[in-house]
């Protein structure tokens, strides 16, 4: 009995001695994250034998292998058991067979129609199509309200409406909304269709249907397409038809379409057979994680995107130093940070899941199948999301004034989470977080077009690290020597120091500002 109540004693003592990890423990850490790290791991990731890490691709798979044995190397374990890959069932989308007929007359595919859409085999015939102006559904203004588009044929053009001294009547000004700003509008003008359901949606504008035809076209003479798609959701929801056509197309769906905004029904016959293809083309994500000592339940997510755009028509290699090389190798920097603290035993209160995304260069894909198909933890218990997409070069406009990080989408949804970044800055980095991009007017709308996105639209908080581009963004000259390692040192440590914060802190952080936003880019 009494050994028994020495050994109790003893393990009394020592847990009471366990001690929360000071500030000087978390600098300590966070001081593991180095340019000689960072540098020694992207001049490998981002070398030619990667070949440029198109998604899908070899390259791709070499970028996959390289993760997954760091983080063996490292003994984070995976978040699927014995599997660090996500398997994500993405196919290459070729040009569709569609044949429409209007009114007993013929168009043709790339001369008066292009798909906009990667919808399934099907026909479509009717005798009537609803007119929709603008197809825009603003609160400022709107061509659905009161007007039935569910399971209908829709018609809208391009544009947006103007007051009499010619400013744009959502703007204010004679700066161009969303809703007519180039691929910006047919997103927007897709989604509202969309939203309202209507079955099929045929948008004329002269200028994007040339733009995209002419280069739907020439890519298919050169072989064909590499768009990419996930499988249709198996939510009992079909995906709409959607198409660019001509102006020719368009007076004849609807004869009033150049001279009224009217919305109104037309009595136009349509015939349309539609036949999808697409060769299966999958990719992985790559997942990691430490667990929570307390509320393992509890998730922080961390991600970059893997790929990149691969090699070019020449065969030069798009090594993607920046895009987004240096997000990944922060990562991995970050992951090694937290695996150092927990075996000091200062491991993470919450979950931290190390999340590297494929497809991003193709429309967020590897993101989209993590939240909206499969996610490998439930959203529910994700707490946040940190997103790092380019951080290891500087904005040409900001040159002579280098210390500094774009913060996109910190306050968006969470008071709570803007002010942690805040403060964890000024406690460790002191970097000039700079909001520029995280204006709701700034027409780049970064906010929608990196992986944190498919985070946000399910109401998980989320902040996008990011540098802004510059002329290499997308070119072969995105290379490892142009990197400026001290900065991706010192970003890659406060994404460290924020996440700590996240994960260590007494209460999860609060949603404040939940959204219904979906806004595909």
């Amino acid at each position: 009995m009494k050994k028994t109540l020495l050994l109790l004693s003893v393990m009394f003592i020592v847990f009471s001695c366990k001690k929360e990890a000071s500030q000087e423990d978390i600098i300590s850490y966070g001081s593991t994250i180095t340019q000689d790290e960072l540098k020694e791991h992207l001049y490998t990731y981002a070398s030619d034998e990667f070949e440029g890490r198109e998604t899908g691709e070899p390259g791709q798979k070499k970028a996959v292998e390289y993760l997954k044995k760091y983080y063996e190397t490292l003994g984070i374990k995976p978040v699927i058991e014995g599997n660090y890959f996500q398997n994500v069932p993405l196919s290459i989308v070729k040009t569709p067979e569609v044949s429409i007929s209007v009114n007993g007359k013929s168009f043709k595919y790339f001369d008066d129609f292009i798909s906009q859409s990667a919808a399934a085999t099907g026909t479509i015939s009717t005798s009537e199509v609803v007119y929709a102006g603008y197809g825009i559904d603003d609160e400022k203004y709107s061509d659905y309200k009161d007007l039935d588009v569910k399971g209908k044929i829709v018609v809208i053009k391009g544009g947006e409406p103007k007051d009499k001294a010619g400013n744009n009547i959502l703007t204010g000004d004679k700066k161009a909304s969303k809703w007519s700003n180039g691929r910006q509008a047919i997103s927007s003008k897709r989604n509202a269709a969309k939203d309202h359901g209507a079955k099929a949606l045929f948008f004329m504008d002269v200028e994007l249907f040339n733009r995209y035809s002419k280069f739907y076209k020439q890519r298919e003479e050169k072989g064909g397409s590499k768009s990419l798609s996930l499988p249709a959701k198996k939510d009992g929801k079909t995906e709409m038809y959607f198409f660019l056509i001509n102006e020719k197309m368009g007076k004849a769906l609807a004869s009033k379409i150049n001279k009224s905004t009217k919305t109104a029904t037309a009595a136009t016959k349509l015939e349309m057979n539609y036949k999808s293809i697409s060769v299966p083309h999958p990719s992985e994500n790559v997942a990691a994680m430490i667990k929570g000592s307390e509320k393992p339940d509890e998730y922080i997510i961390i991600s970059s995107h893997l790929d990149h755009i691969g090699i070019s028509a020449d065969g030069e290699i798009n090594n993607g130093a920046d895009d987004d090389g240096s997000g990944t190798v922060a990562l991995l920097e970050i992951a090694e940070a937290f695996k150092k603290a927990a075996d000091k035993g200062h491991g993470p209160k919450r979950s931290i899941i190390f999340l590297h995304v494929t497809g991003e260069e193709k429309g967020l894909l590897g993101s989209r199948y993590y939240t909206d198909y499969d996610p490998l933890v439930p959203l529910a218990n994700t707490v946040a999301d940190l997103n790092i997409d380019m951080v290891g070069r500087i904005d040409p406009k900001r040159k002579g004034d280098r210390n500094y990080v774009y913060l996109i989408g910190s306050d968006k949804l969470s008071t709570e989470l803007h002010n942690i970044s805040e403060q964890v800055n000024k406690t460790y980095t002191n970097i000039e977080l700079d909001y520029t991009y995280n204006d709701e007017n700034d027409p780049n709308r970064f906010y929608y077009r990196s992986d944190h996105y498919n985070f946000a639209k399910n109401n998980i908080p989320i902040i996008f690290y990011f540098n802004g581009t510059h002329a290499d963004y997308h070119r072969i000259s995105d290379t490892p020597d142009k990197i400026n390692y001290d900065l991706l040192e010192n970003r890659a440590r406060l994404v460290f120091y924020t996440a700590w914060e996240i994960a260590n802190r007494p209460e999860r952080i609060v949603v404040d500002k939940a959204t219904d936003e979906d806004d595909d880019e």
